[in-house]
């Protein structure tokens, strides 16, 4: 057998199977690197016409045509505009060309959603922009460019001579095409998200609240422009920083940790914090947690994400100050001539030596006046220092120890009707947070409201029990009960049910005072009643403040 000898320097010819081989690889590495070229430049560039440039370069690059458009979906003029060329006689982009949607070849892309090949758009009967035929066009593809399930434009490559689109490179268009579209859309996307941060920004900015906001690892990641005044700093000293950690020198840091701080067991609450400064400036504000829109409950979210929310109030202190000092003022010219009177009226009783019943009487009417005014000028004077809060103090109360201190000064007056007074408190009952002289007062309050409507030889009881986070403290009677229309007015100002019955005497503000205590210790006032007698109570929070205020 004869051997064919190759020397080392000589190489067979290469087979045509070889060379349509290697064409095709280079055909696919062009496209790859086409595609390639398309999501570099939507991923680094901001512009929207440079990526839209770069898909017409990568689409003739990959396709020996000599022009290409694009052109997008302007759904609210519901027209198709061109956007960008390459390659064409004329100018279509500086006054834009715009279809109608459902109308010509671009057209019938879209509301197909399928690629749409051509041959002389001259002649064809889909043609609905006459300018258009003078490009010459002899093949077209128009691609829809996809993003998310819908069409949001057209890619098209033009050649101004008969061209046969291979399957190859159809599809190798349509990557470009949803490439862009997808682009396009997350463009559309970053941009509607900056411009909503845009306008929170200036929301923030715009209001007179001081707003700091941490992330979920609980870093500081915005200050508006009160914060900034309040707080006098710059932004970027905190920006970054634990929320715990920055320097809000005018707030206790106790408060702020005890705000932030939560059961593992519970989900986090909002909590309110104030603070009187050095300089006499009051401070009031709430701490809130944040929850990511990844989880469905809050609990879910076991991050340390806050907002905090503060307000300088010292022009609201002020004007209620002032308030108390004007009421006080009044109160004080008010007693001077109420004990003027009063003294002056003994001095007249014991001036007459045989009073007749009549003087009796009308003594009596006007030692009940003078008594009235004097407890009308008392309790207006409580409601408004409870109201405004000055000098109010937040102490553990040991509410037995109250309970039997009202019980002893009460007694003379239930005495005067023969009423006993039953205890039924536990004395290992937890303190509540609070002022004891205000709850003193409200005690005191229901305890002689169920004096006036308990008939002579009943029995009034106090009951306190723990339910849940609450104290409950409550006097029960054995009274004619309240009218059921009565119920909704019982603890306004100066409402009083039986106010036809000369035989109970008040101002009408008792229990408006028992609802203000109540809910300055961020607790509630309400009442029972049926025709056995009635309930009053009020509940306080065990932990107090915030989760009560929130709830």
């Amino acid at each position: 057998m004869n051997r064919i000898r190759v020397s080392a320097d000589e190489e067979p010819p290469a087979t045509a199977r070889e060379q349509a081989l290697s064409q095709e690889v280079k055909r696919q590495t062009d496209q790859l690197q086409a595609i390639n070229n398309v999501i570099t430049a939507a991923s680094r560039s901001e512009d929207v016409q440079h990526t839209l440039h770069a898909a017409l370069e990568a689409a003739l690059s990959i396709i020996p045509l000599e022009a290409s458009g694009i052109s997008l979906i302007d759904r609210v003029a519901g027209e198709l505009v061109m956007c960008a060329q390459r390659g064409w006689k004329y100018d279509f982009t500086s006054t834009p060309m715009r279809i109608k949607l459902g109308t010509g070849l671009s057209g019938q892309a879209v509301m197909s959603g399928e690629v749409v090949i051509t041959g002389d758009v001259a002649h064809d009967p889909r043609l609905v922009v006459p300018a258009f035929a003078e490009e010459q066009i002899k093949a077209q593809a128009l691609v829809p460019m996809r993003a998310r399930g819908s069409v949001i434009g057209v890619l098209s490559v033009m050649s101004r001579s008969p061209y046969a689109f291979s399957e190859g490179e159809i599809k190798t268009l349509q990557v470009i095409a949803d490439q862009v579209g997808l682009a396009l859309d997350n463009a559309r996307l970053t941009e509607s998200m900056r411009a909503e941060q845009s306008r929170l920004k200036a929301v923030l900015d715009s209001t007179a609240d001081a707003i700091i906001a941490t992330d979920d690892a609980g870093r500081i990641n915005l200050v508006n422009h009160a914060a900034e005044k309040l707080f006098s700093l710059r932004a970027e000293m905190i920006m970054g920083r634990p929320l715990r950690e920055a320097p809000l020198l005018p707030f206790d840091r106790a408060q702020m940790e005890a705000a932030m701080r939560h059961d593992e067991d519970a989900p986090p609450q909002t909590r309110m914090i104030e603070a009187r400064l050095a300089n006499e400036r009051y401070l009031f504000g709430f701490v809130s947690p944040v929850y990511s829109p990844q989880h469905a409950q809050p609990d879910e979210n076991p991050r340390d994400a806050w907002v905090a929310v503060f307000q300088d109030v010292t022009h609201i202190k002020a004007a209620e100050l002032a308030r108390i000092l004007f009421i006080q003022m009044a109160a004080h010219e008010l007693r001077t001539p109420i004990a003027v009177t009063l003294s002056a009226l003994n001095l007249l009783r014991s001036s007459i030596k045989e009073p007749t019943p009549r003087d009796l009487e009308i003594y009596d009417i006007a030692l009940r006046g003078i008594n009235r005014m004097q407890d009308l000028v008392d309790d207006l004077l409580d409601l408004e220092r409870l109201e405004s809060g000055v000098d109010f103090r937040h102490e553990p109360v040991n509410v037995p120890e109250l309970v039997e201190r009202c019980a002893i000064d009460i007694g003379p007056v239930l005495e005067r009707k023969n009423q006993t007074l039953r205890l039924e408190v536990d004395p290992s009952s937890p303190s509540v947070p609070g002022d004891e002289r205000w709850l003193y007062r409200a005690l005191i309050n229901l305890l002689s409201n169920a004096h006036k409507y308990t008939p002579n030889g009943t029995p009034v009881t106090v009951r306190v029990t723990a339910e849940g986070d609450e104290m409950l403290i409550q006097v029960e009677d054995a009274g004619p009960g309240v009218p059921l229309d009565a119920l909704p007015h019982l603890f306004k100002r100066f409402y009083r049910a039986h106010a036809n019955d000369p035989s109970v005497q008040g101002t009408g503000l008792g229990l408006s005072i028992v609802k203000s205590v109540a809910e300055r210790h961020y607790g509630r006032a309400y009442v029972q009643s049926d025709t056995r007698g009635s309930t009053f109570g009020i509940a306080l929070p065990l932990q107090g403040g915030g989760e009560a205020a929130q709830a």
